[in-house]
């Protein structure tokens, strides 16, 4: 931890940290724990975990640490698109990556990788694992810190605790002595004493000891790349756990697989042994995986709670067990092993484009019973439309089959009754359209997963015949009802969604036989229950096994005339008390019936209760003992919280006692809230509000474990902020009526790190007062400040890293450089006091400059920054152009990225330039007036890798010179004399080019010109050309390393030569053509 303390300072902008050890000795352990120190959140503003693996692949670590970052997933699958965007999200950012098993040893791959972590805060952290010294030597900045095996003691501790549940003195003499004779065998090493330490655990018998010391004893010895420790613990599994690991060896290295995903695989494949004391199979999965887990075949996933991994050293052994009877492609032509006719598993990491010679080989295992698609980091995969049809042609014995992910899948053949082993059948996130009834013919089949897909209206009429059907999947699709007969599937154990029709489709009653449901149900169109009897029939109550609820009604409807009837409905939907997470959305009625907030629910954890517009009162929620998170959303109605929000419990607890994030939004008539019981809320530590417009009254006064506020748009707010020693983010947007004065005592002396302040009434005085009362502020946001005229000349904390200045029209400037430890500072529609010249002179720490609509600004000059990382200008209208403080030649040494945007007299770059020599992305939009790029751009921007050019029509050609020879990717549109001037771009010359875009250009009729395009060009886009007629062939012709042509809008297009093209992958809008021949 001493290395990733931020006083511990280098020279370096990251300090990159290799723990260098073999495999199994604790590396990615010591990254994780590493990963989850609580100080870890205090030191650094964003995180993540990637693991890297042998397949080195820069795109997806990018992607994967954009998606951590974000967390959201982006569709590019374009590395400088992708990068460009991560760097904007670390801008002046500090993070702490963890690059996960490292192998290769390419110092240039190394360097692709890493370029935009450089837009990061100094003092950012990036840790690597890996069993390569030279990987080590390439990537590390500071040095290397070498994991040794533990010692036999140590290693003696870390078996003991897996081996015994008590590992007090009291434990037998004999088994330690064993023990630390097997101990011994383990080399020092905590996955092997770990795995042996879980396989002998609760096992008191001297013989079952003795055999793992003398077992075979050829088994230590044996000198493949396997532990021999790790081999033992394998071969002393019980038969069906061994079967259970072997089939494993499907998941590729590192992938993260969740519980619940293994346990229906193994049902499938009739892994799950009948048994009399646990009847139910999911129940049996979930004790297999207990054991697996428990011995650690298995680990958790830190971050992520829901999702396993297996390690490396343990997927080779499930690999080695398991022969040619399962294999896997990894990707390209990697398979796992040798494809025979004994191959029964197999498993392919999907690509970009999966055509059907991939899967060739397959033809030799006849007898193929699964054939799983495993989702890759490529957010959109396609498939060759025959794979169905070959697939039913094969493996007749197919029992699992999957083809989720696939995009352009949008029907199913109805030969899928041919099929009539099948058992599992996943169609997640396809197109899909609708279901053949023949696949209801289908008997055996217990598994159907068709999670999001969006076009998928309705269920075939005959869903009814599938009577072994365990779990049916539904979520995210567009069902409008459920098809009749739903209560012959007896046997159903999960189905995540009912919806309920108007007048044909399964009824409630349907769903009351379905006795056996657990996990999540969402019952939706509530609006169509007839009679509330009816609702009873559904047996809510009656499920014990159901854990996550959701309860909806539809949002069109605007009248509350049978607020009455949904309230009876409600009544009569009360679930078991055994449920943990509850969401009602759209009650109609005016009150919430009892069971709502009743004590008995003291398993609930989490509550969501969201547009009841009618309800006049919130439910009594303050006796929910274990309730964690409490979201409460557009109560049109209530007026008042109160003593009925609380509830009347047990005089010892404390109301909300467990809870920790609570958020009230679009609550338009609130005005009160009344906190009488000062020992409410003792834990909470996230508290949102709003939109809440008529709130008037004061918060909760003390909220002892409060960390965050956010208060936005509630402008009749007035009172103190709550007394809140532990907080350290404040967000307070278009509160005016707040007090400031005199400064409120609960805001001293916090250690608040973020302050977001949105209010009119905010002065000089007011911002000095809360800039010297938060000592450890890094990051201030000022909006609408109109009484705002200067910045505290003295006051601002050192540790201000991120300025951001918005609408602040009467503020004055001059003292920004006094901030010297800024990071990054935005100023953004000064328009009050027009600022003719903007100068940013010396801040030698600042990373990112931000400047938006800034009214009358015609000049910007730039001095010393020698950490400039970004430079952004948009919408400033009056813009001319971009100056030097010292002369010529202004050297910005770190410049990323420059963009220009929305600039309409912006004319000219400096003079004579300014050197950036690392520079990679320029963006220039919308500057209608701007004639030139700079002369020089090969000497001042040897780096550049992407250019974006679009309205931009008086330029009228490339520099004379040429362009930068790095140019990877380049983007043209709306620029008529550059696009007019195109014989002349130059741009065959340019060795790195491999993505080119051409959009809006209405006057050409014809593309590409001969030669205009060089030949490493993989990707070209054609957008919005209304006047293209032709496809120039000859233009094609040289282009042999095109990969993926698109071409979109275009309604004058007439010639379209598809076949003579020599191109993989084409798209016309929507439609896609893959030519097998060619990605072959």
């Amino acid at each position: 931890m001493e290395l990733l303390n931020p006083e511990y300072a280098t020279a370096n902008q990251i300090d990159v940290i290799p723990i260098v050890g073999m495999g199994g000795v604790g590396k990615t352990t010591l990254a994780q724990f590493i990963y989850n120190d609580k100080r870890v959140e205090e030191w650094f503003d964003v995180k993540a975990w990637v693991c890297v693996s042998e397949e080195f692949d820069a795109l997806r670590v990018t992607k994967t640490i954009l998606e951590e970052i974000t967390s959201s997933s982006d569709g590019s699958q374009n590395l400088n698109q992708l990068q460009l965007k991560l760097k904007e999200k670390l801008l002046g950012k500090k993070f702490l990556f963890v690059l996960d098993d490292v192998w290769n040893e390419k110092y240039v791959d190394w360097e692709e990788l890493r370029s935009p972590f450089n837009s990061g805060a100094k003092n950012s952290k990036i840790v690597v694992t890996t069993r390569n010294q030279e990987v080590a030597r390439i990537m590390g900045t500071v040095p290397t810190y070498h994991l040794n095996v533990l010692s036999d003691e140590d290693c003696w501790l870390l078996f003991a605790k897996h081996a015994f549940v008590n590992t007090s003195p009291s434990m037998p003499p004999n088994l330690k002595e064993i023990g630390e004779a097997i101990v011994k065998r383990c080399k020092g090493l905590p996955l092997a004493a770990k795995t042996l330490g879980g396989l002998l655990r609760c096992r008191t018998d001297v013989e079952d000891w003795n055999k793992v010391l003398l077992w075979k004893f050829s088994l230590w010895d044996i000198t493949d790349d396997i532990l021999p420790a790790l081999r033992l613990s394998y071969y002393y599994l019980p038969s069906h756990l061994k079967r259970c690991f072997a089939y494993c060896s499907l998941f590729p290295k590192d992938y993260e697989f969740r519980k619940e995903e293994l346990i229906r695989l193994w049902m499938a494949e009739d892994l799950l042994a009948y048994s009399r004391e646990v009847v139910n199979m999911e129940d049996r999965g979930n004790e297999y995986f207990k054991d697996l887990t428990s011995r650690s075949f298995f680990q958790q996933l830190s971050g992520n709670k829901s999702c396993f991994v297996m390690h490396d050293l343990i997927s080779d052994l499930a690999k080695s067990v398991s022969g040619e009877f399962i294999c896997r492609l990894d990707g390209g032509d990697r398979f796992s092993c040798k494809i025979t006719k004994r191959t029964r598993h197999f498993s392919n990491v999907q690509e970009e484009y999966d055509i059907l010679k991939r899967f060739e080989a397959l033809a030799k295992a006849k007898g193929l019973h699964t054939f799983l698609t495993l989702e890759s980091w490529a957010w959109g995969c396609y498939v060759t439309n025959a794979i169905m049809d070959d697939l039913i042609i094969k493996f007749r014995s197919l029992r699992v089959l999957s083809l989720a992910h696939y995009h352009n899948i949008d029907e199913l053949s109805e030969e899928i009754r041919k099929l009539k082993q099948l058992r599992y059948l996943d169609l997640s996130e396809t197109s899909i359209e609708r279901l053949p009834n023949s696949l209801t013919t289908l008997y055996n089949l217990q598994i159907l997963l068709l999670f999001e897909c969006e076009k998928l209206v309705e269920l075939p009429e005959d869903v009814g015949r599938l009577i072994n059907m365990h779990h049916l999947d539904i979520r995210g699709t567009k069902l409008v009802r459920m098809p009749p007969r739903m209560d012959k599937l007896k046997d159903l154990q999960i189905l995540t969604d009912f919806v309920l029709g108007e007048q044909k489709g399964s009824s409630k009653s349907e769903l009351g036989k379905l006795k056996n449901l657990r996990g999540r149900l969402a019952i939706s169109n509530l609006q169509n229950v007839v009679c509330h009897r009816d609702a009873k029939d559904a047996n809510s109550k009656e499920k014990i096994n159901l854990r996550e609820l959701e309860l909806k009604w539809s949002e069109d409807c605007h009248t509350n005339d049978d607020s009455k009837h949904d309230r009876e409905i409600l009544e009569q939907l009360e679930p078991h008390t055994n449920l943990e997470h509850l969401a009602i959305e759209f009650y109609r009625g005016t009150r919430f019936p009892e069971w709502v907030g009743h004590s008995s629910f003291s398993n609930l954890v989490s509550l969501h209760l969201r547009g009841c517009k009618f309800c006049l009162f919130l439910p009594p929620l303050g006796r929910l003992s274990s309730l964690k998170s409490l979201s409460i959303s557009g109560f049109s109605e209530v007026v008042t919280v109160g003593d009925e929000f609380y509830g009347q419990g047990d005089a010892s607890r404390k109301p909300f006692g467990s809870l920790e994030i609570l958020s009230f939004a679009d609550m338009s008539e609130w005005e009160e809230w009344f906190c009488l019981n000062d020992g409410a809320f003792p834990l909470l530590q996230e508290l949102y509000i709003e939109d809440c417009p008529k709130l008037t009254k004061s918060l909760p006064k003390h909220l002892p474990s409060l960390m965050k506020l956010k208060v936005v748009r509630c402008g009749k707010l007035g009172g103190l902020l709550p007394r809140a020693p532990s907080m350290s983010e404040l967000d307070l947007q278009e509160c005016d009526a707040l007090q400031w004065e005199p400064f409120p005592c609960g805001l001293r002396n916090l250690k608040i790190s973020q302050l977001n302040i949105n209010d009119s009434n905010i002065n000089d005085s007011i911002l000095e007062q809360m800039v010297r009362h938060c000592t450890h502020l890094e990051k201030l946001e000022m909006w609408y400040c109109y009484g705002l005229k200067s910045l505290p000349e003295g006051s601002l904390p050192t540790t201000l890293k991120e300025l951001r200045i918005n609408h602040c029209n009467a503020l004055d400037y001059s003292k920004i450089l006094l901030y010297t430890s800024l990071e990054r500072l935005d100023v953004r529609d000064h328009s009050d006091h027009p600022l003719e010249s903007f100068s940013i002179g010396s801040l030698p720490k600042l990373n990112s400059l931000q400047i938006f609509s800034c009214e009358g600004l015609k000049w910007i000059r730039i001095g010393s920054l020698p950490k400039l990382n970004n430079l952004c200008i948009k919408s400033d209208k009056d813009l001319k152009s971009i100056l030097a403080l010292e002369g010529p030649h202004q050297h910005l040494p770190c410049l990323n990225d420059l963009s220009i945007h929305w600039c309409p007299n912006f004319i000219s770059f400096p003079e004579e330039g300014f050197s950036a020599t690392n520079l990679t992305s320029l963006y220039l939009f919308d500057c209608k007036n701007l004639k030139s790029l700079p002369e020089q751009m090969q000497s001042l921007f040897p780096s550049l890798v992407l250019l974006s050019i679009f309205k931009c029509p008086e330029i009228e050609s490339f520099p004379k010179e040429g362009l930068p020879s790095k140019l990877k990717n380049i983007t043209i549109g709306r620029s008529e004399k550059l696009i007019a001037g195109r014989k002349d771009w130059g741009l065959e010359t340019l060795p790195s080019l491999t993505t080119f875009r051409i959009l809006e250009a209405e006057e050409i009729e014809s593309f590409p010109d001969e030669h205009l395009l060089p030949s490493t060009l993989t990707h070209l886009f054609i957008c919005n050309l209304r006047n293209l007629k032709f496809l120039d062939y000859k233009g094609f012709q040289h282009l042999t390393s095109l990969r993926e042509l698109r071409i979109s809008k275009c309604p004058e297009l007439q010639s379209m030569p598809v076949k003579r093209l020599p191109i993989p992958i084409i798209w016309i809008d929507d439609e896609l053509i893959m030519k097998e021949a060619l990605l072959a």
